[in-house]
């Protein structure tokens, strides 16, 4: 078993709700955002519509709720096929290194997305 304090959670229930919770409101987000593109759009519209403080703020949610959903899922599969006991002993410091490489990647997908939303 690894444990680790890389978890978003601190154990699995917490974990599992957190990923479903985050992939409903993806599911809420995405939806709309299909419906708003089929029902045809063009610049202007587009424009006015983010510039609308509740459509930033579902924004905010989104990318936030992408954030945890990811490092989740990531560490889900790191913590579960990257170990010391399928890739020898420097499987934690490899696990440690990706961990540490997705948690920045997503760091700056975060800051990016505020950017702009809110730049």
């Amino acid at each position: 078993m690894v444990t680790s304090v890389t978890n978003f959670g601190r154990n699995g229930l917490s974990d599992f709700l957190v990923q479903r919770i985050t992939s409903v409101v993806l599911l809420a987000y995405f939806g709309w955002l299909a419906y708003v593109l089929v029902a045809g759009t063009d610049y202007g519209q587009w424009q006015a519509l983010f510039a609308t403080t509740w459509v930033r703020i579902f924004s905010a949610a989104a990318l936030f709720s992408l954030i945890f959903h990811a490092w989740i899922g990531m560490w889900g599969v790191l913590s579960d096929y990257v170990t010391e006991r399928l890739m020898g002993a420097k499987g934690n410091v490899l696990r440690f290194l990706l961990q540490l490489a997705i948690g920045a990647a997503l760091f700056i997908y975060m800051v990016w997305g505020f950017q702009i939303l809110w730049g």
